[in-house]
């Protein structure tokens, strides 16, 4: 398998993923939720609320999705990139080009469930 491919997209990936955290960072959407109880009503406290966990949801995300991309590209360096951790079988490349991250092939994912 020709692992240049996915080296290249999961380091794009990464660069992506390192993009978007910083620049949440930077604006502090997920910093605590501060108002003005007398000059803001409780729908739009609870709005608030509502968007600073959803803004920390999705940074979770991004956080996991990078330590995945990490993952994958350390096993490039290491050769073991797209085969199968339960079976030890070569994943599909139409799996991998889908999602390079992927651990399993098809079959022993449905599996894993």
């Amino acid at each position: 398998m020709n692992s240049d491919i996915f080296h290249a997209q999961l380091s794009a990936l990464e660069a992506d993923l390192l993009a978007e955290l910083e620049i949440s960072e930077q604006n502090g959407t997920d910093s605590t939720v501060t108002l003005d109880q007398q000059s803001v009503g409780r729908l739009s406290r609870m709005d608030a609320m509502q968007s600073q966990q959803m803004a920390l949801e999705q940074k979770r995300r991004r956080r996991d999705r990078l330590l995945q991309v990490r993952a994958a590209l350390r096993r490039i360096e290491e050769d073991d990139y797209g085969y199968c951790i339960d079976c030890d079988e070569p994943i599909n490349p139409k799996r991998l080009e889908f999602d390079p991250c992927a651990l399993r092939c098809v079959g022993c994912e449905g599996n894993n469930q």
